[in-house]
């Protein structure tokens, strides 16, 4: 095998194989470095396994309640063994996807660990303990991160899980604790939930899903306790221990006041850790913040032609379609191309039941921006689509600027994560609430809120034309 490239990209992952494949594509000679499975953590633990478990649990949601719509189903239960084969399944076939893609592209494919001495080299050590110098004008790294444990004692217990050991297990439980409230805790409190489990959630905020609009976290804390979900906000957990039972008890507390929650298995999902530290030699003058590189907006790092992208570069979300989005503006760098992503406007999604997407500025981050918003919202339960489908509680939310523009929108109902891409659009473009509200859109959809609540945000509008009197 050849030694030398034009550009090495170390990492599988929806960054890592997308750069390679695009710079292949674009004459390059390109090694991709992968020293476990093609597809990273998205695919492999994380977005594609959990959202496969996630749709099981909405047919087995939607088995449940099928005879209010007149279907009568006996006995749905969940076949965990089969459940785990499909997962499974779903994964190799899009692994196998990348392959060939790699493979169309000519990448060469590398399997190892990859390592940065110094800019222009990468040091490959094999499963067998074999290390092989290669050499490229560019590298880019793209290795993702792991899930981060904080220091609490007993988290080294058994049955103490992070989200890469309950995919790889998939464990029946009667019970279940969550530490960490967040985007992977909810998916994963949902998920049990809906398969029958006792699920405690202990977030340290004042609020689930945090970040999000705070109407997103009251209004799921509402279905979620609704659901028999047990939510504990500003809960500071001291210690885990096992009892008598062969049960693990988490030690937290609220308020200066110590309680208790108990659970089969506990997992732990209160954020993940950049691994760019692993593969980057310490004596390379690279900037960090908070564990991830300072890149500049080609994504390279403070290193020339060393570029960094996906969960390892500082300043935006980790997010597997940010990791891909910036992997595009890094082939337009190095092939010095004129493209360039809006990396500061990506959407969010949290695949709970109902869905969640959010995209822009919420209505406190416009106002503390100085801007003075007006806010359009409709609930979902006045939608055709949704009240034929039986859905729960849910909402569209727009703000909009003092001249009509979209600053940002938060979705909480069915399909919200296939609709945020038409609201990203109208605020990357900067159109108006008019503007977007021109369009048609078909009946009866999940869609058609969205003109209710782009009317809503007009009848706010002391500017607007006569169309929303």
């Amino acid at each position: 095998m050849e030694t030398q490239f034009d550009v090495i990209v170390i990492g599988g992952g929806p960054g890592g194989y997308v750069c390679a494949a695009k710079l292949a594509q674009a004459g390059k000679k390109t090694a991709l470095i992968e020293k476990t499975a093609l597809g990273g953590t998205c695919l492999n633990r994380g977005c594609i396994p959990t959202k496969t478990l996630l749709h099981a649990a909405e047919l087995l949601e939607e088995a449940k309640k099928a005879a209010s719509a007149g279907v009568h189903i006996e006995g749905a239960t969940v076949d965990y063994p089969a459940l785990r084969q499909r997962k499974q399944e779903v994964v190799q076939q899009l692994t196998s996807g990348i392959e060939k893609l790699l493979s169309s592209a000519k990448v060469t494919v590398i399997a190892g660990s990859g390592y940065v001495p110094k800019a222009g080299q990468v040091q490959v050590t094999d499963a067998e303990g074999t290390c092989t110098q290669y050499t490229a004008q560019d590298i880019v790294v793209a290795v993702g991160s792991e899930p981060a444990m904080p220091p609490i004692a007993g988290l080294d217990l058994p049955g103490v899980m992070t989200s890469n050991d309950l995919l790889q297990d998939i464990p029946k439980l009667d019970s279940l604790v969550v530490i960490g409230g967040g985007v992977i805790g909810m998916e994963f409190a949902s998920l049990y939930a809906s398969l029958g489990t006792k699920v405690t959630v202990l977030e340290g905020q004042a609020r689930i899903l945090p970040p999000l609009d705070r109407e997103i976290g009251q209004s799921l804390t509402m279905l979620m306790k609704k659901r028999g979900v047990t939510i504990a906000t500003n809960a500071m957990v001291q210690r885990v221990e096992q009892t008598e039972q062969h049960m693990l008890c988490c030690h937290y507390t609220v308020k200066g006041k110590e309680e208790t929650a108990i659970g089969q298995r506990v997992l732990v999902s209160v954020g993940r850790k950049s691994l760019a530290s692993n593969v980057l030699a310490p004596e390379l003058p690279i900037a960090y913040e908070r564990g991830r590189v300072q890149v500049d907006q080609t994504m390279q790092s403070s290193v020339p032609h060393i570029y960094v992208i996906g969960d390892a570069a500082a300043g935006y979300p980790q997010l597997a379609h940010a990791a891909s989005a910036q992997a595009l503006d890094v082939v337009a760098a190095i092939t010095q191309q004129s493209f360039e992503t809006n990396l500061h406007l990506v959407p969010s999604c949290v695949y709970t039941s109902p869905e969640i997407a959010s995209v822009g500025m919420t209505e406190a981050e416009a106002k503390a921006a100085g801007v003075h918003p007006h806010i359009g919202k409709y609930p979902m339960t006045a939608n055709g689509k949704s009240l034929l489908t039986e859905q729960e509680r849910g909402f569209i939310k727009l703000v909009a600027d003092e001249n009509g523009a979209l600053l940002g929108a938060q979705l909480m109902c069915a399909r919200a994560t296939d609709m945020i891409g038409e609201l990203t659009l109208a605020i990357a473009n900067g159109l108006t609430e008019e503007q977007v509200a021109s369009m048609i859109r078909p009946h009866p959809t999940f869609e058609e809120g969205i003109g209710e609540a782009l009317s809503a945000c007009i009848k706010k509008n002391p500017h607007a034309k006569s169309l929303a009197d």
